[in-house]
């Protein structure tokens, strides 16, 4: 009889187990480009009027969900977007973070303005794993620029996310998108 009893608990324990739980991270609304300082406010600095020397633009890619085994299950991902001054001498003008679902349209700008980044400071964009509107291949668009020479920021995605008891977690680090003319 025991034994019976304690069967028939552990195979609830382990069918419960095996069941899909909400996310770990907690619901919330996309970041809205108005509330953008308050997550990164100590990491900005006055931008500078000064002529700008440099101008870059960085493709990053991001996932709002990937596919599992045999392309039938899928699991939305949490992503945030990570910007590095990796300068210690200069300020790093960010002047544009957008982000594009699959198809390439425009979902999200973050920036109504453009902001300063001190010399070794973060700032970040965050898009929580109930929004899954990027899709499978989902992306941000960064430009930055700098008043003279400084060390190429470092900028990257995280995503994490769960499906029952399974985690997943990558990362994804910008690319240059250089246009050159025949």
């Amino acid at each position: 009889m025991f034994r019976r009893v304690f069967v028939m608990i552990f195979s609830i324990m382990l069918v419960g187990a095996w069941t899909v739980r909400p996310p770990i991270i907690s619901a919330a609304q996309a970041q809205a480009a108005s509330d953008y300082p308050s997550s990164f406010t100590g990491s900005l600095v006055e931008p500078s009027s000064d002529r700008v020397a440099i101008r870059r633009t960085v493709y990053v890619g991001a996932y709002s969900s990937v596919r599992l085994g045999g392309g039938k299950g899928k699991v939305d991902l949490a992503t945030t977007l990570s910007i590095h001054n990796t300068s210690d001498e200069r300020p790093l003008n960010v002047v544009r973070i957008d982000y594009f679902d699959t198809a390439g349209n425009l979902v999200h700008s973050y920036l109504p303005k453009p902001i300063a980044i001190r010399p070794f400071g973060t700032v970040e964009a965050f898009v929580p794993a109930e929004n899954t509107r990027g899709g499978t291949g989902a992306n941000f668009v960064v430009e930055w620029t700098a008043t003279g020479l400084i060390t190429d920021p470092l900028i990257e995605t995280v995503m994490v996310g769960t499906a029952g008891a399974q985690g997943f977690a990558f990362t994804s680090r910008g690319k240059p998108m250089i246009k050159e003319t025949p």
